[in-house]
């Protein structure tokens, strides 16, 4: 029952999402492999992923002290400036850019593109960023379940669809926004690292008003499962510099 209640509104969120991608005319990307690696999560997620428990050894925070919507507040703005400062480094250390460019590989992003990432990234993720959340502040159960549902958000930031919140780009990222990080154009690299919020961009650097409809992915990208699941050997022959080399190149 566990693994509906935590699947069921991906799955309907994605649902819609392609629906409104197929009425704007637009395609769902790589959809195929984006397909299986959205098994490939969910296999993990209730298999190899259970076997490392995020933070629970006390934290700076007690969440369950403090008024609901501040506890679920803070719980949110502390998990997405993680995942920002978690997003930059696989732009910047090469074996963590091997791993994260098969997200970067769908040839046009698309909303299925939110579950393209290397089985092994979440591992690393709970190492670090979550377990970093968890010594901040303790999550309440509220506060996690109003995470969840935030989070579904990231389906909304790759979905395939021209919108653009213009000079509110700042304030909660959009498809516009975040298709700019997905370009494949030099220019647009290593900017619009957002997850949820780009006013972190704003303050750590990198934030760019969304402009046009660039194109995104890499000429090699996965063609199997195998090739999925060893992306890191896989697509290192063909491009082992990390963006912000290339930027700086």
């Amino acid at each position: 029952m566990e693994w509906l209640v935590v699947t069921l509104p991906s799955v309907i969120v994605i649902l819609v999402l392609t629906a409104f991608e197929r009425r704007a005319g637009h395609s769902s990307g790589d959809w195929w492999i984006n397909l299986q690696t959205f098994a490939v999560s969910t296999f993990g997620a209730f298999t190899v992923y259970t076997w490392i428990k995020p933070w629970q050894a006390g934290s700076l925070i007690d969440g369950a002290a403090l008024p609901p919507w501040l506890a679920v507040l803070l719980f949110v703005l502390v998990q997405d400036l993680g995942e920002n400062l978690f997003h930059r480094i696989q732009h910047r250390v090469p074996f963590m850019w091997d791993m994260h460019s098969l997200h970067h590989s769908d040839p046009d992003m698309a909303v299925l593109t939110t579950y393209r990432h290397f089985w092994a990234d979440r591992l690393l993720k709970t190492v670090t960023i979550w377990t970093v959340a968890g010594m901040i502040i303790s999550p309440t159960p509220l506060a996690a379940f109003s995470y969840l549902l935030i989070s579904q958000w990231h389906f909304v930031a790759h979905a395939n669809l021209d919108w653009n919140f213009g000079k509110w780009s700042w304030v909660i990222n959009s498809p516009a926004y975040h298709r700019r990080h997905h370009s494949s154009d030099p220019q647009h690299y290593d900017s619009n690292f957002a997850g949820l919020f780009p006013f972190y961009d704003v303050v750590l650097g990198g934030y760019n008003v969304p402009e046009g409809r660039p194109e995104t992915g890499f000429e090699r990208r996965p063609r199997s499962l195998i090739q999925l699941l060893a992306w890191p050997i896989v697509g290192k022959r063909h491009n082992s510099a990390p963006p912000a080399e290339q930027a700086a190149a």
